[in-house]
C-alpha cells in the first residue's frame, strides 16, 4: 500500500500534443524529446486522422500560415508551390488538402505553439514557473 501523500506537493503533468504522422523523423525525435523527460504526449498521427480544420486555424493564428508550410518536402517541390504565389488563405486549403505539406512536428502546449523541431522551446515549456534560465 502506498503512503498517504499528506501535505507533499504534486507535479501536474504538462498537456502536450504532438501532431504529425507515426513514420515521420521529425514526429518520432519530439516524441523521444518528451519521452525522455518522462512527459506523457498526446500524440495525433496524421496518417490515421487528418488535423482538424479548427486545430490547423489556431496554428495559423499563432504562427502564421507560411511557417506551417514545408517548402522543403517532396510534394512542396512535386506540386510547383515555389512558383506560385499563395496567400494565407489557400495555403490552409493547400494543408488541410494534403497533409504532406505541413511543416512537421506541429507541437502545441496550451497556447504555446511551434511547428517543426524547436527543442529549446520545449525545454523552457518543461522548467517550472520561476526556474533560473541559463
Amino acid at each position: 500500500m502506498p503512503a498517504p501523500l499528506g501535505n507533499t506537493k504534486t507535479k501536474k503533468m504538462p498537456d502536450i500534443q504532438v501532431f504529425g504522422p507515426s513514420d515521420s523523423q521529425p514526429t518520432r525525435a519530439a516524441l523521444r524529446f518528451f519521452r525522455e523527460r518522462r512527459i506523457v504526449v498526446h500524440h495525433v498521427d496524421l496518417r490515421k486522422r487528418a488535423i482538424a480544420a479548427g486545430e490547423l486555424q489556431r496554428f495559423v493564428k499563432r504562427l502564421g500560415a507560411r511557417a506551417l508550410l514545408d517548402v522543403d518536402s517532396r510534394t512542396y517541390a512535386e506540386l510547383g508551390l515555389a512558383h506560385m504565389r499563395l496567400d494565407d488563405a489557400e495555403i490552409v486549403a493547400r494543408l488541410l488538402a494534403d497533409a504532406r505539406l505541413i511543416r512537421l512536428p506541429l507541437v502545441r502546449h496550451g497556447n504555446d505553439m511551434t511547428a517543426g523541431r524547436a527543442e529549446a522551446t520545449w525545454a523552457a515549456w518543461l522548467k517550472p514557473p520561476g526556474a533560473a534560465t541559463r
